[in-house]
């Protein structure tokens, strides 16, 4: 098939980009670089021995640009990751956020329906349960964001569902990540976050290879096993595999679909800390501060219907994450060479 990735160099769409490769897909980038590096459409080719991939450098909220590049050649499916993702920037940023984000998946969904490309694939979040009442998260609990980046996430699954509703020849499936984390194990591409690291991993990472002083952790007195905030990691190349997946499920003729990406398992702060502590041999100094706003004790998910559906289960365990991302970071101390977006 022909696949638009939108948001396709950054973190979880380059290794998307690698499996659909892998797959036989023909790959076609659509990225901003506003949060991305235009160094990484080289390394996938590198990764998958081909030349390198058509890459447009378009902000998806630009309809007219993103439908030209829909209509320029026949389209089987849209994978949407173009989005800001940071939960502590978003209570900075709101109105960036709804935007980018909202604004982003409209004027795509509008492109998309002018050339007639009716499959779907959107990245969500787990940040649309807020503060679950109970656990493991099902598709079917509640869902009530409590941030600005979640909430954002929340208005995208209604625009796309609504559009579902309304045009039979649409299909879509969101994606609910929980905590993506780790590299493709070459250690060529990975997480490289645009200045202070946002996520866990990334942080970490940069403590061990010297960047950053010590680890900040958000509360240490959470209803948990060790008072640190418990989620559910998962390795970033079984959450590329999802989306081939459901690529494939859409393709067979099946309805639309809201699926967790999960592991179905919870680690605290302190013990992703140790086991990256064990992979990488390098310790990890930690500094205890207070809770962020809108963060909760704990969120892990049923990952049950992801298998139903797509036969999808995680298969890399917290040592393979920790291994690659170190491999990544280690590998390439500064990121990737940025060049002026």
């Amino acid at each position: 098939m022909r696949i638009l990735v939108c948001g396709g160099a950054g973190y979880i769409g380059s290794h998307a980009c690698v499996v659909l490769a892998e797959r036989g897909h023909e790959v076609v980038i659509v990225d901003s670089f506003v949060n991305s590096s235009p160094e990484v459409p080289q390394r996938l080719a590198r990764l998958v021995g081909r030349r390198p991939f058509e890459v447009h450098r378009i902000d998806v909220r630009d309809r007219a640009a993103t439908g030209k590049v829909l209509s320029g050649g026949r389209f089987d499916a849209v994978l949407h990751f173009a989005a800001l993702k940071a939960v502590g920037e978003s209570w900075q940023r709101p109105l960036e956020y709804f935007d980018n984000n909202i604004g982003g998946t409209i004027q795509l969904l509008h492109a998309m329906r002018d050339a007639g490309v009716g499959s779907l694939v959107f990245s969500s979040s787990a940040t649309v349960y807020g503060n679950p009442e109970r656990l493991p998260v099902r598709e079917d609990a509640c869902v009530s964001a409590t941030n600005p980046y979640g909430r954002t996430k929340l208005v995208m699954e209604h625009l796309i569902g609504d559009v579902c509703a309304a045009d039979p020849g649409f299909r879509a499936v969101n994606l609910r990540y929980f905590n993506p984390v780790g590299a493709h194990p070459s250690g060529l591409i990975g997480e490289d976050p645009a200045g202070e690291p946002n996520n866990l991993m990334p942080y970490i990472c940069q403590v061990a290879v010297g960047r950053r002083k010590q680890l900040n952790v958000y509360g240490n007195d959470w209803p948990t096993c060790d008072g640190t905030g418990v989620r559910d990691y998962i390795h970033v190349m079984d959450l590329a595999r999802a989306h081939a997946d459901a690529i494939d499920y859409l393709a067979d003729g099946h309805d639309s679909a809201t699926v967790n990406l999960g592991t179905g398992t919870g680690l605290s702060v302190l013990q992703l800390v140790k086991a990256f502590e064990r992979a990488s041999g390098r310790e990890i100094p930690c500094r205890m501060t207070e809770r962020r706003i809108g963060d909760v004790a704990q969120v892990y998910a049923d990952p049950g219907l992801a298998h139903r559906l797509f036969g999808w289960r995680s298969e890399l365990d917290v040592e393979a994450m920790c291994r690659d991302a170190w491999r990544w970071q280690s590998s390439n101390p500064d990121g990737y060479r940025r060049a002026p977006a």
